[in-house]
């Protein structure tokens, strides 16, 4: 035991004495110091005492698309944090192909008697669904909040990046390039996001080189949200003569980069690939991937208060907090290829 008090001491820059009053639940320790120590305890791997652990304030779900996406893992870990510290236990619920639907994962957590539900990239961002579900669940006294996917018909706090300025930065820095000829990789039409990276691109394409948005369709290529998604994108997008494609999320860029390779080009110095997410690890690819950072942390907590502030009866304001990208320049975007070099 002293060789672990030494640690647990180290680690929260206390002394031994110290962490020994806050492992026998003494007073005369500060509630800042105290959390330090109960900090070093989970960062060492020890077991907290029973009796300092936090009792649960009750169950909150979270509801994902799926986990094989690497920024669902970031949002739910970020959320999942943010409601422990505050006392709640988050269940994950994850929505898999031919498995459990969106609906019957929030009917098992509505059993379940949870305080509150958070959807990541729901339902509620397909504009061909029907919202009345999220009114049956406002009805049963479930308050909940929405990530990624905006809809007036639904009276909840929503939380979004800003999609339409994610685009344009990726459309600038890109034009900086000396590129003229970009193209857009994206997912389904039906979903709001994707709408509103059509919209921030085509904006975009207008400042930088004046293309009317019906000239700026021929560069937008929709698929799915997967690698295969976007190395099949992308091939489309480089057959049209693109020197440079913006892709809808990481996974799809990690395809772009595929794409082009399987034409014998190199990224960057033949095709420039942008991404979006900055997914954990993606710094580590080859190469090292430009991509438009979701705020993550941000975002994963103002759905955490959102939803607490209605679960201890404030009602959150039924309105969107949009957050601001971020570009994040690595090693896939390059100056634009000379006409030599430029895919025919």
């Amino acid at each position: 035991m002293t060789a672990r008090l030494s640690d647990i001491a180290a680690q929260a820059g206390v002394s031994e004495a110290t962490v020994s009053r806050v492992l026998n639940g003494k007073a005369g320790v500060a509630a800042a110091t105290r959390e330090s120590v109960l900090a070093a305890l989970d960062v060492l791997g020890y077991e907290r005492p029973v009796r300092l652990r936090q009792r649960s304030a009750g169950l909150v779900g979270l509801i994902t698309p799926e986990l094989d996406n690497p920024i669902f893992p970031a949002l739910a870990q970020v959320i999942g944090q943010a409601l422990t510290r505050q006392g709640y236990t988050p269940v994950l619920a994850t929505q898999t192909p031919g498995g459990s639907t969106e609906d019957e994962l929030t009917d098992m957590l509505v059993e379940r008697g949870v305080a509150g539900i958070i959807f990541v990239s729901g339902l509620h961002a397909d504009t061909t669904a029907d919202m009345t579900r999220y009114d049956q669940l406002r009805g049963k006294g479930v308050p909940y909040v929405l990530l990624n996917g905006f809809s007036p018909k639904v009276q909840a706090p929503f939380v979004s990046p800003d999609d339409r300025a994610a685009m344009r930065l990726a459309v600038t820095h890109l034009a900086a390039l000396g590129h003229t000829r970009i193209g857009l990789a994206v997912g389904p039409k039906r979903f709001v996001p994707v709408l509103r990276k059509i919209e921030g691109f085509q904006q975009g394409m207008a400042e930088r080189f004046g293309l009317s948005p019906e000239e700026s369709e021929e560069l937008i290529q929709h698929s799915l949200y997967t690698l295969e998604g976007g190395q099949a994108a992308a091939g489309a997008l480089i057959s049209r003569g693109c020197t440079a494609v913006v892709c809808a999320s990481d996974m799809m860029a990690l395809g772009a980069i595929r794409a082009a390779r399987q034409q014998g080009l190199e990224v960057p110095r033949d095709v420039s690939v942008v991404g979006f997410d900055d997914s954990p690890l993606i710094a580590f690819t080859d190469p090292p991937l430009t991509t438009i950072r979701q705020p993550v942390q941000a975002m994963g907590q103002a759905a955490v208060r959102a939803l607490l502030e209605e679960v201890g009866g404030t009602p959150a304001p039924h309105s969107e907090f949009v957050f601001m990208p971020e570009l994040v320049v690595r090693g896939s975007t390059a100056s634009a290829p000379s006409p030599a070099r430029t895919p025919s």
